[in-house]
Formats: structure tokens, C-alpha cells, sequence
């Protein structure tokens, strides 16, 4: 009977390792299907750490079970006393010289990886007239959202990072309140993100996202940060550059012309919400607030939320449910009614500026 208990206690626990193991084949958050050269280099570096420890699990093995055959006790008797090999030159050079080329083979690569990663030099390249020749992008880490700034474009926008395929894009990161991480797990990282100073480094994208699951890859803060560290996600779009260049040119047309799906709501939200947040594509990082510029082109709300009317509501109404520890307000019916919310919701869901 209890033999049978440690059985089934042993299929339970393969059966929980085999549901955490499902995740690892989503592509859109997946370090074992690279979409980029970095996340390419970085996991070949774990093909090659993991090979190295199952090389050394195997030999251990191997001995292990070569004495417990060849030296058991039952084979060689009772009074059978092993050769003394202890101050042996030989035995010592072995299990010395072993592992510093164990290590060696480990480090070679890592510390050239390390330093090819991050090389950043190429950052502030310009040509002939004084134009950027790199995509920069400055990433500014929040409770608990993401702000991205493209400092050579002059536009701003949070929670959905846009770059296009095929090219390095070089990143800038610090924190506004604490420390955070960046990592995309799909395309490399992670990197943190700290208050004092700006760590920078790049990636490339060599997917595009419109054929996974939501259009976006998956990207998420990997330092513990707060109670609603869990939820402090955003997604990153993916898209050839002539397509890239064409929503570059539609947020810096918000300037201009902003989009009004419901003016009514925009009253509301000229009224409740501009003080926060912006809705032109156009500016700078250091707002209160994310940008709202393409929000209805997002397809989560407050980054994780299913992207419809209903959860934006929710989120409106009570922020601290959803999301507890966040900086943004909660609006009652007092403060704004069903109506206007209405009115709000539209308004919102229609900021958009992809085609």
C-alpha cells in the first residue's frame, strides 16, 4: 500500500513538472525558441553549460556504479582491503587539471559573449548629416509599467515596444522608483534597470510578431519590485522597417492631429485623466502616466488585462484590485459617472494609430 502512495505521489510530481514545462513552447516568451542573434548566443551558452554539467553528472554516475559492481563487498569478501591511494600525484593532477578545463571551456565563451553583448559603441553612430544610424530606445521602468522613449524620433509611448526586424536596437535603461529587470525571453536579456545609473546594451529582432499568439512578443520585469511585481508586463511588436516607418510617421502625426473617437469622452478625459497622461505621440519620457497615444492598439489593459471595454472599466474604477501598490487612481460614480465612463471607454479604445 505504500509502496503504491510513493508511486502515484512520483506521477503527481512529474505530471506539476510537465504543466510548468508546457510554457516553455509558447513562442512568443520562450528562451528555448530564440527570435533574435542575442537570445541565439544566450542559448547556445546554455546548451553549452547544460552539456558540461550532464558531461559531469554522466562520469560521476558511471563511477559511482562501476565501484558498486567491481567492489561489492559479496565479490571480494569480507577482508579484502582496497589500495591506499591517498598523496597520489597522479589521482590529484586528474581531479585537478579536469575541472580548470571544464572551466575554461565554460569561460571562454561566456566572458566573449559577455563583452561582444555588451558593446554599445555603435549607439551614437551619425552619417554624413548628422542622422542617428541606429535605432535608440531610451526604457524607463515603472510601478508598475514600461515607458519607451525614442529620443532621435521624438516620440514617446508605454507598455508596447515597437522596433523594427533585422537590425540592432540599442536601449537605455534606468528606473524612476526602484530597481527592476528588462527581459524580453524570447529575443535576450535580462538586463535591470536601476535608479543610480544607466545600464545600456542591444538586441536584435529577426521575427516578426504578427504570426504569435496576441501579435507580440512577451517581455516582463525579472527583479522582484513590489506586490504587483508579477503583473508588470509589456509586449513588444515586431515589424519589417518600411512598416515601422510608417507607424513612426503616425505617432508623430498625433501631434497634429489627434484622434478623437468620442467627444464626449474626450471632455471626460480632459477633465479626469490629462493631467497623467498624454495622448500625442509626440514627446518626451518623464510623465506620471503611460502614454496613451496608440492604447487602442494595445492588446492588453494595465498590461495584462484581456483588451476590451469591459475590463477597461473595471480597471478605471477600482486600479488597486487589479493591480495593487500602483500610483493611479481609482474613480468612483461620484467622481465619474457610468455615462461619462461610457463615453471614456470609447474614447480610449479608439486612440488609434496603426493602419
Amino acid at each position: 500500500m505504500i509502496k503504491g502512495l510513493k508511486k502515484w505521489r512520483l506521477f503527481s510530481l512529474l505530471a506539476v513538472f510537465a504543466v510548468f514545462l508546457a510554457g516553455c513552447g509558447q513562442e512568443q516568451l520562450s528562451t528555448f525558441q530564440p527570435a533574435g542573434q542575442v537570445a541565439k548566443d544566450q542559448f547556445n551558452l546554455l546548451l553549452l553549460a547544460s552539456g558540461i554539467m550532464l558531461l559531469v553528472i554522466i562520469v560521476v554516475v558511471i563511477i559511482y556504479l562501476v565501484a558498486l559492481v567491481r567492489f561489492r563487498r559479496s565479490k571480494l569478501g569480507e577482508d579484502h582491503m582496497p589500495k591506499d591511494v591517498e598523496g597520489s600525484h597522479t589521482l590529484e593532477l586528474v581531479w585537478t587539471f579536469i575541472p580548470i578545463v571544464l572551466i575554461l571551456i565554460l569561460a571562454v565563451p561566456t566572458v566573449y559573449y559577455t563583452y561582444k553583448l555588451g558593446d554599445v559603441k555603435a549607439m551614437g553612430a551619425v552619417d554624413e548629416d548628422g542622422n542617428a544610424e541606429n535605432l535608440v530606445v531610451d526604457v524607463t521602468a515603472k510601478l508598475y509599467w514600461w515607458e519607451f522613449e525614442y529620443p532621435d524620433l521624438g516620440i514617446v509611448t508605454a507598455q508596447e515596444l515597437v522596433v523594427p526586424t533585422d537590425e540592432k536596437v540599442y536601449f537605455n535603461l534606468i528606473a524612476a522608483d526602484v530597481k527592476h529587470s528588462f527581459w524580453i525571453p524570447a529575443v535576450g536579456g535580462k538586463i535591470d534597470t536601476n535608479v543610480e545609473n544607466v545600464n545600456k546594451f542591444y538586441l536584435s529582432f529577426e521575427k516578426e510578431s504578427e504570426g504569435l499568439k496576441d501579435g507580440v512578443f512577451y517581455g516582463k520585469c525579472a527583479e522582484l519590485c513590489g506586490p504587483s511585481h508579477a503583473l508588470m508586463d509589456f509586449k513588444v511588436k515586431t515589424l519589417p522597417r518600411d512598416q515601422f516607418d510608417d507607424w513612426v510617421a503616425a505617432m508623430q502625426d498625433t501631434a497634429e492631429n489627434p484622434v478623437v473617437a468620442n467627444a464626449d469622452g474626450e471632455e471626460v478625459f480632459n477633465q479626469s485623466c490629462i493631467g497623467c497622461h498624454a495622448v500625442s505621440g509626440v514627446g518626451e519620457s518623464g510623465a506620471q502616466g503611460p502614454n496613451l497615444a496608440a492604447f487602442g492598439d494595445r492588446n492588453r489593459v494595465a498590461g495584462f488585462l484581456e483588451h476590451d471595454e469591459e475590463n477597461l472599466k473595471a480597471w478605471i474604477r477600482d486600479t488597486q484590485k487589479h493591480k495593487p501598490g500602483n500610483i493611479m487612481p481609482s474613480f468612483s460614480e461620484d467622481q465619474i459617472s457610468d455615462e461619462d465612463l461610457d463615453a471614456l471607454s470609447e474614447y480610449l479604445l479608439g486612440l488609434k494609430v496603426a493602419k
